[in-house]
C-alpha cells in the first residue's frame, strides 16, 4: 500500500475526530469526552467541559491547597511545641553536658527560648501559607485559560521595581529574623542599639521599640542596627570605682568596702539579685584628687543598677562611721605678693571654682 493510499484511508477517522477536537480541544477532558460520547453533540460536550470539569478542577485545587496548608501549619506547630517542651529541653541540656566543652556554648540557657520559638513558628506558618496559596492561585488562573506568561513577566518587572524601592524593608525583615534566631535581645532587656539606649518594649520583624530612662520611646528599624549591646542577658556586673582621699590606708579602705559588699550579698532581700561573692580588685586609678578602688559584683540581669545604688548608699555610711575621708577636688593656689617673692596657699575650691579662705 502506497503513502497516498494510507492517507486516504485515515481521512474518515480524522474527519470523525474533528468535532471532538473542536469541542474539547487537542487534550479533551474526561467529562467533555464522556458527554460527547453519550450525546454526540459538540455543543453539549463543550458546555459540560466549561460548566462541570473546569469548576471541578478549580474546586479540587482549592481543596488540596487548603489541606496542604492545614497539614504544613500543624507540622510547624508540632515542631515548635516539641522544641519548647520542657522534657525536650532537659534532654538537650543533658546531651550538652555530655558533649565536649570545646563545642558547647557554656552560657546560660535562654529564658526566652519558648517565646522566640513561637515567634519563628508564626513567621514560618505565614510564609508557608503565602507560598501554598500563591501556587494555588496560579493553577486556578491556568484552568481558567488565562495566559500566565505575560502575567508572570509583568509580575517580575513589578517585583524588581518594588524590590528597589523596598530594599530597606527587606533588610529590616531579614535582620529581624536573624535577631530572633540568634536571641540577641528580647522584651524586657536593656540594650544599647547605637541610636538609642533603653529597655525593649516590643520586638517585631521590622522594628524594635525602646524606652529610654527619660521615658522617650524610640522606634529603631532592625536593618539599621549595626551593633547591639545587651546589658541584661544571662548575668550582669555591678562595677564601682570607689574614691578615697590621698593619705587613706588603702588596705583598711578595701576591707571596709569588702565588708559592706559581703553584707549586701548575705542579706536575705538581696540574695536573689547578687549571684556571687563580691570581689575587690584593688586600686584602679590614681587620680588628681583621689585613689580609686574597684569593686565588682555579679548580679542577675538588669539588677546591676539597683545593686550599685544600694552599695553607694551603704559605702557612704560605712566610710563616715570608719572615719575614711571621701575626697573632693583640691587645688594649690600661688598668690604673688611682689616681684621676686611668692607664697603658697593651699585651699579648697568649691563647685563654682571660686577659692575660699584667701
Amino acid at each position: 500500500m502506497t503513502l497516498n493510499t494510507c492517507s486516504l484511508a485515515l481521512l474518515p477517522v480524522l474527519a470523525q475526530s474533528d468535532p471532538l477536537r473542536e469541542a474539547c480541544g487537542d487534550d479533551p477532558s474526561f467529562t467533555c469526552e464522556r458527554v460527547y460520547d453519550w450525546t454526540g453533540s459538540a455543543g453539549w460536550a463543550e458546555a459540560a467541559d466549561k460548566l462541570l470539569d473546569t469548576p471541578a478542577r478549580i474546586l479540587l485545587i482549592l481543596v488540596v491547597a487548603y489541606l496542604a496548608n492545614l497539614l504544613v501549619r500543624r507540622a510547624i506547630k508540632r515542631l515548635i511545641a516539641q522544641i519548647t517542651d520542657p522534657e525536650a529541653q532537659d534532654k538537650l541540656r543533658s546531651l550538652k553536658r555530655r558533649a565536649p566543652v570545646s563545642i558547647v556554648d557554656t552560657g546560660s540557657v535562654s529564658l526566652r527560648a519558648a517565646a522566640r520559638a513561637q515567634t519563628l513558628g508564626l513567621v514560618l506558618r505565614s510564609i508557608a501559607t503565602a507560598v501554598i496559596w500563591a501556587i494555588a492561585v496560579t493553577m486556578v488562573l491556568g484552568e481558567l485559560g488565562i495566559n500566565l506568561g505575560p502575567l508572570i513577566a509583568g509580575a517580575g518587572i513589578a517585583g524588581v521595581a518594588i524590590g528597589f524601592g523596598a530594599q530597606s524593608l527587606v533588610k529590616d525583615f531579614l535582620a529581624g529574623i536573624f535577631m530572633l534566631v540568634e536571641d540577641q535581645y528580647g522584651v524586657g532587656d536593656t540594650i544599647d542599639a547605637g541610636e538609642a539606649i533603653g529597655t525593649v518594649e516590643a520586638v517585631t520583624l521590622r522594628t524594635t521599640r525602646l524606652r529610654d530612662v527619660e521615658g522617650t520611646v524610640w522606634h529603631v528599624p532592625n536593618g539599621t542596627i549595626q551593633r547591639v549591646g545587651n546589658m541584661s542577658q544571662q548575668w550582669a556586673r555591678a562595677l564601682l570605682d570607689v574614691d578615697v582621699a590621698y593619705g587613706t590606708d588603702v588596705d583598711r579602705a578595701e576591707a571596709v568596702i569588702k565588708r559592706v559588699a559581703d553584707d549586701l550579698w548575705r542579706e536575705a532581700g538581696w540574695q536573689g539579685k547578687v549571684l556571687e561573692e563580691p570581689e575587690v580588685w584593688g586600686v584602679q586609678r590614681l587620680g588628681p584628687d583621689a585613689v580609686s578602688i574597684r569593686l565588682v559584683v555579679k548580679t542577675r540581669p538588669s539588677e546591676q543598677w539597683a545593686v550599685m545604688r544600694e552599695l553607694r548608699r551603704r559605702l557612704f555610711d560605712a566610710f563616715r562611721d570608719a572615719g575614711i575621708e571621701i575626697p573632693f577636688p583640691q587645688r594649690t593656689v600661688w598668690v604673688r605678693r611682689d616681684e621676686g617673692s611668692s607664697r603658697e596657699v593651699e585651699d579648697t575650691l568649691g563647685d563654682s571654682g571660686d577659692p575660699t579662705g584667701i
